[in-house]
Formats: structure tokens, C-alpha cells, sequence
């Protein structure tokens, strides 16, 4: 049977991580308040993050940067993307 969580970043009951999927306590908070489709669209941005900033997730500065970001995502006033970000066109 899947787990359902109330969602945080979604605002409505969805299917929950089946496991968590970040350390420590603010992994232990997305586990309990996240959906798999909120996470997700998380490791869309963390990828954007990541690109465009051109940060390394080994270095330790990155790595709190992005957990901080994420923070923001779930729990917080939301991540901001970063200034001048354009989204890419999917035209072919």
C-alpha cells in the first residue's frame, strides 16, 4: 500500500517517499511532509541550481547551499531561482 503524506510544497494529500531520501532531521521533515511529485519537481531546481550557479555538490559550501535551498523549497518562502535565470525552450 503506498504512504500518503500531506504535502508541504503541494498543498494536498499525495503519495509520500518511500524512503528517506536526505540525512538527518531535515531529511527525516521531507519524508514526513513531502510527496514524491513535490520531490521531484525539487530535483529539477536542484539541478538548475546546480547548472547555473556552477556549483560543485562535493564542495561543503555548495552542499549547505543547496540544503538551504531546499529548506526554502519545502518549508520556507520557496527557492529563488537565480538572477537573470531564463528557462530553457523546448523548441527543436
Amino acid at each position: 500500500m503506498t504512504r500518503m503524506v500531506k504535502c508541504v510544497k503541494l498543498g494536498k494529500e499525495a503519495p509520500g517517499l518511500d524512503y528517506p531520501t536526505y540525512p538527518g532531521e531535515l531529511g527525516k521533515k521531507i519524508y514526513e511532509n513531502v510527496s514524491k511529485e513535490a520531490w521531484q519537481l525539487w530535483l529539477n531546481h536542484q539541478t538548475m541550481l546546480i547548472n547555473e550557479y556552477r556549483i560543485s555538490p562535493l564542495d561543503p559550501k555548495a552542499r549547505k547551499f543547496i540544503e538551504t535551498e531546499m529548506d526554502k523549497f519545502f518549508f520556507g518562502d520557496g527557492s529563488q531561482l537565480p538572477e537573470g535565470y531564463q528557462p530553457p525552450s523546448n523548441k527543436k
